[in-house]
């Protein structure tokens, strides 16, 4: 009997890691923050839009990463993020031209890398 209890207990506690591990790899879980992932406030462009960068993200894993990243990104003057888990990209629309280097530390502050950056004109 104390056997069974044993195995039951393991394979209850092995169906649960496998569950979470799937949810997990899909971008659903709370990997980096744990648990209900905080909404960024949406910003929008107060001016006209000259532009957007794309910038190419490298270590982003489940919702609380992408809030992370858009949340930096967001902080900066003249410009919107807008951040895509499955493709690992934010498109910073701006109203004045942003820097790289800015962009890039932003996501560094996050705690992520840029592998790229591409400018879009308007």
């Amino acid at each position: 009997m104390g056997d069974f209890v044993i195995i039951a207990v393991v394979a209850v506690g092995l169906v649960l890691g496998v569950q979470a591990t799937i949810k997990h790899m899909k971008g659903r879980g709370g990997c980096c923050g744990g648990g209900k992932v905080p909404k960024p406030a949406k910003k929008t462009l107060k001016g006209k839009k000259v532009g957007e960068k794309v910038v190419y993200i490298e270590g982003m894993h489940c919702d609380n990463c992408r809030a992370g990243v858009e949340r930096q990104l967001n902080w900066i003057d003249g410009a919107a993020a807008k951040v895509n888990l499955k493709k690992k990209t934010a498109v910073e629309s701006m109203e004045r031209l942003v820097g790289d280097e800015e962009l890039k530390a932003a996501v560094e502050k996050a705690g992520f890398q840029v592998s790229k950056i591409k400018f879009k004109e308007a």
